[in-house]
């Protein structure tokens, strides 16, 4: 592929993006992870002045690349003026020191540029501190500084010895001892989940989980679905924390849908470890819509990198996982494609297996609100028969189950037939005496 330069009038910070191709397990083109690494370094408002794909046969040990091809990248560093190189692979310590002082600019792996987005965009509590844990544990090998610090100007020609060293061994045992206090925060976290989720399962709605690779449009499907406003853009992990809406699915069944944080190839382990109280509320989901953006022409293989990460999760014992593809965004596709794309959807849905949808146009939202309806639709029938005086135990059973049957007979007397969780049951008992 030629290298591309590219001129900007912003002054951001200048950077070149190279990705090694035959480094990863994924199926995907090399083309296509080199434009997802260039999306990820202007999600960091970073500069790209170049794009290189480099085929990587034998990984050099100090430097990945060979020496000649090392050469010839600095040439492509100074033809751009780059302040920065962001490699689209995970380097070790040596790798990246080495490839400083050779490229005399900053360079951050894929680990630290996700490490760094991640760490902008989190909002809440718990997201900080997973992405402060996930950071430190990358850090700690190395003992750099990622993007939060960079430094303009920062080349890679400094040097260590004397008291050096032991402002190293300080930074380690700051690192590990804040890594530990980390911990403990984030088992409260996962704590206090686990007491939101019994509270919850006394109100025993069924819950959905979104989630995809990141930028399918599932938050703007979150959205559609909830009438909320999560902040929704056509950006690489735009959304980090689990946000957690009530909604009515027809007939009146209430469901909590969450939205998650975006999955990418090579996520790294840092990453999933550390969201992974975040992700058992995946795990612990009684349907999965797994959102797709069926209009990418490398939707196939962002489908086998989110199933790899699902496979990470765990499923409570004796708990099925259900998944329910979303093929999104078909506003986007030929009209050839779409009409093959909605014929083999529709032919799927009636599976429960797939749902095409335009969530940014409302398309195919009501078919897949029904079929999600269908697929958690699970509780027994209950027949109940309720005195005229008894409103306000009907409008209970409209709240938490499912009406599917009501006749009023000539005593006004109203027989009720509807779906309702065993625990839902035993607290109407409980609360109407029936």
């Amino acid at each position: 592929m030629a290298t591309q330069l590219i001129d900007h009038a912003v002054p951001l910070i200048r950077a070149v993006v190279i990705h090694p191709d035959g480094r990863s397990e994924s199926s995907r083109l090399a083309e296509e992870r080199l434009e997802e690494a260039a999306g990820l370094a202007r999600a960091l408002d970073l500069d790209v002045r170049a794009e290189e794909i480099v085929r990587v046969r034998k990984p050099t040990p100090a430097t990945l690349f060979g020496s000649g091809k090392v050469d010839e990248l600095a040439a492509l560093v100074r033809a751009a003026e780059a302040e920065a190189v962001v490699v689209d692979d995970q380097l070790t310590p040596v790798q990246q020191r080495n490839l400083e002082k050779a490229w005399d600019c900053k360079v951050i792996d894929r680990t630290g540029l996700i490490l760094e987005i991640f760490g902008r965009r989190a909002r809440t509590k718990e997201g900080r501190l997973q992405v402060e844990l996930a950071r430190l544990d990358y850090e700690r090998s190395r003992l750099v500084r990622t993007w939060t610090h960079l430094e303009r100007q920062r080349g890679g020609t400094g040097s260590t010895g004397g008291p050096g060293e032991t402002q190293i061994e300080l930074d380690r045992r700051l690192i590990a001892d804040r890594i530990v206090k980390l911990k403990v925060e984030l088992d409260e976290v996962r704590r206090t989940r686990g007491l939101h989720r019994k509270q919850r399962q006394k109100v025993p709605f069924p819950t959905v989980a979104l989630v995809g690779y990141t930028n399918a449009g599932k938050s703007t499907l979150f959205n559609r679905l909830t009438g909320s406003e999560v902040f929704a853009k056509d950006l690489l992990f735009a959304t980090l924390d689990t946000t957690q809406r009530t909604i009515r699915l027809p007939q009146g069944r209430p469901a909590i849908v969450a939205d998650t944080v975006g999955f990418i190839s090579d996520l790294p382990h840092e990453l999933v470890e550390s969201f992974r109280a975040t992700l058992e509320e995946v795990g612990e989901a009684d349907l999965i819509l797994h959102v797709r953006d069926i209009a990418s022409p490398d939707s196939d293989a962002q489908r086998k990198d989110v199933e790899a990460v699902l496979k990470q999760i765990e499923t409570p014992e004796g708990k099925t996982r259900r998944v329910l593809e979303v093929w999104n965004k078909i506003d986007l596709l030929g009209e050839d494609v779409r009409e093959a794309v909605l014929g083999q959807a529709e032919r799927l849905r009636a599976q429960g297996e797939a749902v095409a949808v335009s969530a940014w146009t409302g398309e195919g939202i009501e078919p897949l609100r029904e079929t999600i309806a269908s697929l958690i639709d699970d509780d027994p029938e209950t027949e109940l028969v309720l005195d005229p005086s008894q409103g306000e135990a009907l409008a209970w059973l409209y709240e938490n189950g499912r009406v599917t049957g009501r006749e009023t007979d000539d005593e006004g007397r109203t027989h009720v037939t509807v779906r309702l969780h065993p625990a839902a049951l035993g607290r109407f008992e409980r609360q109407f005496g029936a």
